[in-house]
């Protein structure tokens, strides 16, 4: 039995090439600016015409694998997309990613879904396969695109696009897993949807009451498997399923009124006072990335978990604190180690510079492209995509990485094409 940690040994965010100023999106749907602050975003990232959840997972992985050696490139034995942007009702976007990553034929494809759980679900089947195969390695990519317009209301200057890559490794850089300790909750519900490849459905209500249920379920499940846990004094770091920073401090004040010890770091301060003071300290490091990139479905939590490590770049090691919910809806609280390497590991793949290199979108062009991009789900047996129509806002994103771009379909099947470092010279 392999007893080494196991956990996420890099990490990085690929959040599109492009995107639009909260506040842009709100003057021009007409929403009421008084709601502006219970969104608390300043941006979110938008999709390209030739940007789909393929492209995104393997403009998030690509810089990952980059660094490794043959022989550890290799020994990715299980590579799991979690989406719930598919692409085919039977063959999974992992089969792509896959061949455009140049990955080992010996290496298992799979494909998951639950809402925005299923990363989480497939951080846990990975790490499993890591502990059961020593040496071994494991890729889990949350892909996703955003589907929201104007028929989503509120939740469209929320809805982010692109994807995070997850390395699972023994003895991991960033995040080591605490073994056994865990706890989930799940039940139906129908709080968001996705009926058809180019609409979402979402009851907002019911989503948040669903997820701050899920939220004192799943930790409850937790502490009676982890007994001496405490809430106030057991997490350095709290990081919550972010699709929006209002949520997230609804949940804070759920989870210390429902499970902070009054004899605590909170004691002798007014409620309202020292819940406020321990969101700061705990949870507002991890929506830094959230709050410029937006919901990115299951990808959503690794997200806050960059931005935690880069904005507090802990010197020492942080026990974390981590919650998961998937609409639908299924949810895991569970916790883990950030490591003495995670800052510099981060820093290797530069998330930060690379989202703020995006391009600056007016309302007026994000129009323009929403026809587009939300078509890039629905089957067709062949399309054209030229990702050099789109010239101009290709040559606002200064320093541009390698990227992969949709090019066609051609019965049904997929073309990808390679865009060269900054330019877009053919």
């Amino acid at each position: 039995m392999n007893d080494r940690p196991i956990g996420i040994d890099a990490l990085n965010v690929y959040g599109g090439l492009a995107r639009i100023a909260v506040r842009e999106l709100f003057a021009g749907r007409g929403l009421d600016p008084e709601r502006f602050d219970n969104v608390g975003m300043a941006a979110r990232s938008v999709a390209l015409p030739f940007e789909d959840p393929v492209t995104n997972a393997v403009n998030a992985a690509a810089p990952l694998l980059a660094g490794l050696s043959a022989e550890d490139r290799d020994s990715i034995g299980f590579l799991i997309t979690a989406t719930e942007s598919g692409l085919d009702y039977s063959k999974s976007v992992a089969s792509y990613v896959h061949a455009h990553l140049g990955l080992s034929p010996a290496c298992r494809l799979l494909e998951a879904k639950q809402a925005c759980f299923a990363a989480t679900a497939a951080l846990r089947l990975a790490a499993g396969y890591v502990a059961a195969e020593p040496g071994a390695k494991a890729l889990v990519i949350a892909t996703d695109v955003a589907l929201a317009d104007a028929r989503a209301s509120y939740a469209e200057p929320a809805t982010g696009t692109g994807a995070v890559a997850l390395l699972v490794a023994e003895e991991p850089r960033v995040l080591a897993l605490d073994p056994g300790a865990t706890g989930a909750h799940s039940f139906e519900v129908q709080d968001t949807a996705r009926p058809t490849p180019d609409h979402d459905i979402a009851d907002v209500d019911r989503s948040l009451l669903a997820y701050l249920e899920c939220l004192v379920g799943a930790y409850g499940d937790y502490r009676a498997r982890v007994p001496e846990a405490d809430v106030t004094g057991t997490f350095d770091l709290l990081v919550f399923h972010t699709p929006f920073s209002g949520m997230v401090r609804a949940a804070h004040r759920r989870l210390m009124r429902e499970f902070a010890s009054p004899d605590g770091p909170s004691a002798g301060l007014p409620d309202r006072r020292w819940i406020d003071e321990d969101f700061a300290r705990r949870v507002a490091p991890s929506l830094r990335y959230p709050d410029i990139v937006g919901n990115l479905f299951s990808g959503s939590l690794y997200l806050a978990l960059a931005g935690a490590i880069d904005t507090l770049r802990p010197r020492g090691e942080l026990r974390a604190g981590l919650f998961s919910y998937g609409s639908g809806c299924s949810s895991e609280f569970f916790s883990g180690v950030v490591r003495d390497t995670a800052a510099g590991t981060l820093a290797a793949v530069d998330i930060a510079g690379r989202l703020e290199s995006r391009a600056d979108l007016s309302f007026a062009e994000y129009e323009e492209l929403l026809p587009h991009s939300t078509s890039c789900l629905v089957p067709v047996a062949d399309r054209d995509i030229d990702p050099y129509a789109w010239k101009e806002l290709l040559d606002r994103v200064p320093g541009r990485d390698r990227l992969l771009a949709l090019t066609s379909v051609k019965d049904h099947h997929r073309h990808y094409e390679w865009l060269a470092e900054g330019t877009t010279a053919r």
